[in-house]
């Protein structure tokens, strides 16, 4: 039967492969940078700025620097590839049928390329004063 290491401990070249050496880097590098992000984003949203005065023209204004994208694009990347890795590594240690692990490993797959897809969508379709699914989305949602 072949060792399982935990997230936890550091990888053994011997019981792990490439993947898991990179995901165990991963999260540990992903995890500090995203502390900083997270910081700077409840500093610049939250502390600087009143959040009841976070409206439409404050993304707008903000999303205006590409910084602010590149800088929200690469949040949302790291936050989301870090929690959904978490995911996997659970569902590795827990999951002990073949099927069942295959199963819930690609709907975690397909739930992380989801929502990295609309939230990308989001970041770099957003043009202030023009909507270009705006039509779309309001004949969606506002049916009669």
């Amino acid at each position: 039967m072949a060792t399982r290491t935990s997230v936890y401990a550091k990888p053994n070249a011997a019981t792990s492969s490439g993947f898991e050496v990179f995901s165990w880097y991963f999260f540990r590098i992903s995890g500090l940078v995203l502390v900083f992000l997270a910081i700077i984003h409840l500093l610049v949203m939250h502390v600087s700025n009143d959040v009841s005065q976070t409206s439409y023209d404050f993304v707008a204004a903000r999303y205006a620097n590409p910084f602010w994208r590149v800088y929200d694009l690469l949040l949302l990347t790291l936050a989301l590839l870090h929690g959904m890795n978490g995911l996997r590594v659970m569902v590795d240690d827990y999951v002990r049928g073949r099927g069942w692990r295959l199963a819930w490993q690609s709907f975690l797959g397909l739930v992380t390329v989801t929502f990295w897809l609309m939230g990308t969508l989001t970041i770099v379709a957003f043009h202030p004063g023009t909507a270009p699914l705006g039509a779309f989305f309001h004949t969606l949602f506002h049916l009669k």
